[in-house]
C-alpha cells in the first residue's frame, strides 16, 4: 500500500457523499482466468490475491469504510485437495508477509466463518493478525474464510436456543438486533454494495442475512482482472441506484 493517498484520487464523476460505506466482493473467476491462459489454477489464485490487495488500497484511497471479501466458502472444501492445500498455505503466507504493512496502513483485519476447522497454523496467524490490528481505524477489512451464510444462521440459532434453554433469554426477547449479535459478523455493518465478478448471477451462500437490501453489481470481468477502472464502474453504477429499503 502507498501511504498518503486519500480522497484526492477519487474520480471526478463519483460523489463522495454517495459512496457505499461497506463494499462486499465475491471474487469469482480465478480458475477460469488461469485456464484461458493455459496456466494452472493456482496461478489464478495468486493473481487474485494481487487484485484483492489493489482493491483494498483503492477502497482506502477513495474513502470506503469497510471491505469484505469472500475468500473461501464452506463448500470449497470439495475442490481438489491440492488446490485446497495451496489456498490454505497461501492465506497463511500472505498474512505473514502483509501484516506489518496492514498495521502501518491502519487496516483493521477481521476473519469470519467457522475458523476452528482451518489448519492450526493458519488459525494462529489469523488470531495474531486480528490482535495486531484490532485498534486500527483506516478501513475495516473482513475476510470470510470457511464461511457459509446458511451455516452462520444455523450457528446463531443454536447459540440463541442454548441461551433460552439455560433460562438466560426469553423467546419474546429475540428480535433482529439480538439475532445479529450471534452472527459471525456481529459488530460489522451490512454491505451497501455487493460486487460479483465473472458474470455469475448468484450470491453463492454469502452474507444471506446481511445482504437483505444490498445493491448488487455483476461484471463479466474475471477477478484477477478487476482493477481500479472496474471498481470505478461499479461505484458509478451504484451511485445511479435509488435505495428505498422496501419503502417508496
Amino acid at each position: 500500500m502507498n501511504q498518503g493517498t486519500c480522497l484526492q484520487d477519487l474520480p471526478v464523476d463519483l460523489e463522495p457523499e454517495k459512496l457505499p460505506r461497506h463494499v462486499a466482493v465475491i471474487m469469482d473467476g480465478n480458475g477460469r482466468w488461469a485456464g484461458r491462459r493455459g496456466l494452472p489454477r493456482i496461478m489464478g489464485h495468486r493473481r487474485g490475491v494481487e487484485a484483492l490487495k489493489a482493491l483494498l488500497q483503492c477502497s482506502k484511497d477513495w474513502g470506503i469504510e469497510a471491505l469484505t471479501a469472500y475468500a473461501f466458502s464452506s463448500e470449497n472444501w470439495g475442490r481438489p485437495l491440492e488446490e485446497v492445500n495451496f489456498l490454505m498455505s497461501l492465506f497463511e503466507r500472505i498474512l505473514r508477509q502483509e501484516l506489518q504493512e496492514m498495521v502501518a496502513e491502519d487496516v483493521q483485519i477481521r476473519f469470519v466463518g467457522n475458523l476452528s476447522s482451518l489448519p492450526l497454523s493458519l488459525q494462529a496467524e489469523i488470531k495474531h493478525s486480528m490482535e495486531m490490528t484490532q485498534q486500527n481505524q483506516g478501513i475495516k477489512f473482513t475476510v470470510a474464510t470457511n464461511y457459509g451464510g446458511r451455516q452462520e444462521i444455523v450457528h446463531a440459532c443454536q447459540a440463541i436456543a442454548s441461551q433460552v434453554q439455560k433460562g438466560l433469554l426469553k423467546p419474546e426477547e429475540i428480535n433482529e438486533g439480538l439475532f445479529e449479535q450471534y452472527l459471525y459478523t456481529a459488530g460489522i455493518s451490512h454491505p451497501d454494495l455487493l460486487i460479483r465478478t465473472s458474470g455469475e448471477m448468484r450470491i453463492s451462500n454469502f452474507l444471506l442475512w446481511q445482504m437483505a437490501y444490498s445493491e448488487i453489481y455483476v461484471t463479466e470481468t474475471f477477478w484477477p482482472d478487476f482493477n481500479r477502472s472496474e471498481f470505478h464502474r461499479a461505484l458509478f453504477a451504484y451511485q445511479k441506484r435509488q435505495r428505498r429499503f422496501g419503502k417508496i
